[in-house]
């Protein structure tokens, strides 16, 4: 069973693992370089929260299921530095803690992450218990359950005042489930739910479910 965080997060606690997907490091600096302006430490706030979600859990393992960085150009530059620095600097403080990336379509394109990061990279699938982890959301072939990321999910809801609320969420069909983007900087995109789908939707600091689900939320 999985343990659904706020700070968007799962827990296998079988397997004292911590998933998180699609963390975007350098995203934002990525889109300033292009001359849009952005939030700046996105950085400081996503260690802050990938901190928080270790502390609650006790994890010693943490899963990335993809994209851990935006871009090359994410630790490449001058202010990409202070991105590297950031995170080396997070990895010291946990030094107990393993890392491992299922290599996402954006980690493809800027390469491994620096080595003072101590990442351990796989490619998908990479088992863990009675799951298949992956970045892209398609069944398994040996027929486990899939857990990915890539997607952003998130729930767009209407109410009486302007403009809509969009909260990230969980949601799980019948052969894989997704985790919303973990990244401070990183969106999100309606869900298209199947019939029998599960949603959990992050409201401030409660998952909440949506619909008749049945897994375990904090």
């Amino acid at each position: 069973m999985l343990r659904l965080l706020p700070e968007r997060a799962a827990f296998c606690a079988a397997e004292n693992t911590l998933l998180v997907a699609d963390v975007h490091l350098g995203k934002a600096h990525s889109f300033r370089r292009l001359g849009v302006p952005v939030p700046e430490g996105t950085t400081a706030g996503t260690l802050a929260r990938l901190t928080r979600a270790i502390e609650v859990t006790g994890a010693r393992h943490v899963v990335v299921l993809g994209d851990l960085l935006h871009a090359a150009l994410a630790t490449a530059t001058s202010r990409g530095e202070a991105t590297r620095q950031a995170v080396a600097a997070w990895r010291r403080a946990h030094p107990a803690v393993q890392l491992t990336l299922v290599r996402g379509n954006h980690d493809a394109k800027a390469g491994d992450p620096p080595a003072d990061w101590e990442v351990a990279v796989v490619e998908e699938p990479w088992p863990l218990g009675p799951y298949a982890l992956r970045h892209e959301p398609r069944p398994d072939e040996g027929g486990r359950y899939v857990l990915a990321g890539h997607l952003h999910p998130a729930l767009h809801l209407s109410g009486r005042g302007p403009g809509r609320l969009r909260l990230p969420c969980f949601h799980f069909g019948a052969s894989f489930g997704v985790l919303p983007a973990f990244g401070e900087f990183t969106g999100g995109v309606g869900v298209r739910a199947a019939p029998g789908d599960r949603l959990f939707a992050i409201a401030e600091d409660e998952v909440r479910e949506v619909g008749a689900l049945h897994c375990q939320a904090s």
